[in-house]
């Protein structure tokens, strides 16, 4: 069942992670997309990615100059041999002329080569730096920041953004530094066969700056919202195939891919536009060449009638021009490719110039003294503590407030279910418990050391969070519940397996070594759950916070997910934000919440005697049983 298919008399529904919505930070975050970076922030990211591989770099450029020099000897030859060839009958200089011309097809063959390879040497191994500092700075983010972004968003960042820029590092790169030397390389040639040739050259440039002056402004935009829309596509494909059941269940496949074919649509329409604005880009340039290459022969005419040019000095600065058209307009053609690939860009450094939330914003310095910080990094003891929330509040932005002045103490092997309707704050509580969050007042302690103070691999040694919304990897399943300690054995894995009542994995296909995730065995939710749970008696926390995290179960599974909590809950402390009353009834203590205020706290039996907000609730479930 999924998260908005649970029974109308339910403690709670698991609609409270959106509408709480909060991050590690404790901002407000809105669901939508993921932020994109500046070309000044993207530019800081890249330089020093490319600096540890200058070397690489300057020889890139290197061979782009000599292959560039190297193609100008068919243009020089041709020339000279129009004006040596009239009336001679050596032909000595046409052998000459093909052995230049070969030996700079050679030359120019082993630059393209040696460049091709050398720039693989700097760009793939850039790329994946990218793309492994986007998910490290995802992986560092808080959980429910992630989550109120659209989950394709990132996917996309990590998958087709990086491919683009790859592609583009190896196919376009190459073609537009051979390019940009050849333009240069040839007008500098043109300049040398006669200045007047290399003015009427000069005549190009405006009209190729006017194409560059309608292009750009427009490009940027088009390509960005092109690359935006492949990110929204992706989105509605993976929700799409992730949330297939549901969509099942509810009969929605329709309404679902309406959706998706009209993100798909609006991919497709922004393409063909990208592809008809190129065009009209070229048309633009090809009025440019044909102008220009007229002037090259009229003013050519003029000047070898008049005897102060040879014939072979116009043919080759016609060659000369002529072979600038290819040039120019791959630069142009490749504009496209070079501005989604920065389109990509600004969109991976986006993720990763995410600012890290700051876990200590919330916390007053140590002492008095001007200038005092907080002390972070605190260190606790191996000894089982007593977990405290003392005067906690808690807002997300400008919104009413999730928490309102909640006191918990939690002892150690203390069991605490907290119920509660939609909103009421539970997993807010549960957040700030699990020191993901920091209130924005009052205090969560253990051992007396703020839980925003504490080293956050030691903290998370002491306390685990479970949700309902659990992760299978693509590996195994000992390396799935290995994920909190990789250098756990085998005997302990089958161990924490057997705690939480996971017996049906040795019915699978390769037992404890069968693959699960994407592309593997399918789990279905209670199995799941087992797995996310062994993983926790695995970890052996002192304090567990399960956020309903047993509630995806069905009715089936539903008392097996509760023993295995039961199970991981042993000699543990526990806060668990509880799915069925049947759950909080078995807690050593029962917090009632309301509008982010703990209402009625007590046993069972306790708050069913006061006839109040518990006992009401537990007439609507039990009743219905």
């Amino acid at each position: 069942m999924s998260s908005t298919e649970t029974s109308s008399t339910d403690t709670s529904s698991t609609d409270t992670r959106a509408a709480e919505a909060p991050d590690s930070a404790g901002a407000l975050v809105t669901t939508g997309t993921l932020p994109l970076a500046s070309g000044r922030e993207s530019l800081a990211v890249l330089s020093p990615l490319l600096t540890e591989r200058r070397l690489y770099l300057i020889l890139v450029c290197l061979t782009g100059l000599v292959a560039s020099v190297a193609g100008l000897v068919a243009p020089w030859v041709i020339g000279w041999l129009v004006d040596v060839l009239p009336g001679s009958q050596n032909y000595t200089a046409v052998w000459v002329g093909a052995g230049a011309i070969a030996a700079a097809g050679i030359v120019g063959a082993g630059c393209a080569w040696a460049g091709q390879a050398w720039l693989a040497r700097l760009t793939e191994p850039t790329v994946a730096r990218l793309r492994e500092m986007v998910m490290d700075r995802s992986l560092q983010l808080g959980a429910a920041q992630m989550e109120t972004t659209e989950t394709g968003d990132l996917v996309s960042r990590v998958a087709e953004d990086a491919r683009e820029i790859s592609q583009a590092a190896t196919a376009v790169v190459p073609l537009v530094v051979q390019s940009l030397f050849t333009v240069i390389v040839s007008g500098i040639g043109l300049a040398a066969v006669d200045w007047r040739l290399g003015l009427v050259g000069l005549v190009a440039l405006p009209m190729y700056w006017t194409t560059l002056r309608w292009y750009l402004p427009r490009s940027g935009p088009i390509y960005a919202a092109e690359r935006a829309a492949f990110g929204t596509r992706a989105s509605r494909l993976l929700g799409g195939i992730t949330g297939s059941r549901t969509l099942h269940a509810f009969d929605a496949q329709d309404s679902e891919l309406d959706r998706i074919t009209a993100a798909s649509g609006h991919a497709r329409d922004l393409s063909i536009r990208v592809f008809y604005f190129v065009t009209r880009a070229f048309s633009r340039n090809n009025r440019a060449e044909v102008t220009v290459l007229g002037l090259l022969l009229v003013v050519g005419f003029v000047l070898v009638d008049a005897g102060t040019l040879t014939a072979g000095a116009v043919t080759t600065a016609a060659l000369l021009f002529h072979r600038l058209f290819n040039p120019i307009g791959a630069l142009v053609g490749m504009v496209d490719q070079v501005q989604s690939a920065g389109a990509s860009l600004v969109r991976m450094v986006g993720v990763i110039t995410m600012p890290v939330p700051d876990r200590t914003a919330t916390l007053e310095p140590v002492n008095d003294e001007p200038g005092a910080q907080p002390v972070t990094n605190q260190p606790l003891t191996n000894q089982p503590g007593a977990l405290e929330l003392a005067g906690v509040s808690h807002s997300y932005g400008e919104g009413a407030p999730a928490l309102i002045d909640v006191d918990l103490t939690l002892a150690p092997g203390e069991v605490v279910a907290v119920v509660g309707s939609t909103g009421a704050g539970k997993s807010t509580l549960a957040l700030v418990a699990a020191g993901s969050v920091v209130p924005t007042r009052g205090t969560a302690r253990m051992e007396g050391v703020s839980l925003a103070e504490v080293d956050p691999l030691a903290l998370r040694q002491r306390i685990t969070m479970v949700s309902q919304e659990v992760h299978s990897f693509a590996t195994s399943i000992v390396e799935n519940v290995r994920a909190p300690r990789p250098e756990a054995g085998l005997s302990e894995v089958r161990a924490a397996l057997q705690t939480v009542g996971a017996d049906w994995v040795d019915d699978l296909p390769d037992g404890v070594d069968t693959v699960i995730g994407e592309g593997g065995h399918p789990l279905d939710p209670m199995q799941a759950q087992m797995i996310a749970l062994a993983r926790v008696e695995l970890a052996d926390p002192d304090v567990v916070i399960l956020d309903e995290a047993t509630a995806e179960a069905g009715s089936a599974g539903a008392r097996r997910l509760d023993a295995a909590a039961a199970a991981v809950l042993k000699g543990r402390a526990g806060l668990v934000v509880a799915h069925r009353l049947s759950q909080a009834a078995a807690a050593d203590r029962i917090l009632v919440m309301d509008h982010g205020r703990v209402v009625e706290s007590g046993t069972h039996e306790e708050l069913l005697r006061t006839d109040g907000r518990y006992a009401e609730l537990s007439r609507a479930w039990f009743g219905g049983e």
